[in-house]
């Protein structure tokens, strides 16, 4: 008996279907990924900005208490380039050492 519709006409409707099922879900994960990964660099941001301050004033301590700029440099493993420490220092009116 004939219902209206051919077998292989179903079958790709409901190929299309799940195609389109399937790629709801990978962009739903997608979301998903995005915003965990958008909560983490938000996180990071945040302990970038808490450390940053603790650092520059060990710096400007240690160029107080007389070490080289070259020392510094090694300690902090070069996270900073020397520029970067020489304004650090000047910002808080220490000339920096060699």
């Amino acid at each position: 008996m004939w219902r209206g519709i051919m077998p292989h006409m179903n079958d790709e409707l409901t190929r299309a279907a799940r195609t389109y099922r399937d790629a709801v879900t990978e962009e739903d994960a997608a979301k998903d990924a995005l915003a965990a990964a958008k909560r983490r660099r938000e996180q990071a941001a945040q302990q970038v900005a808490a450390s940053r301050g603790p650092l520059a004033e060990l710096i400007v301590t240690k160029a107080r208490e007389g070490m080289r700029q070259v020392d510094i440099l090694t300690a902090i493993e070069h996270v900073y380039t020397r520029e970067t420490v020489r304004r650090i220092c000047r910002a808080a009116g220490v000339e920096p050492r060699g």
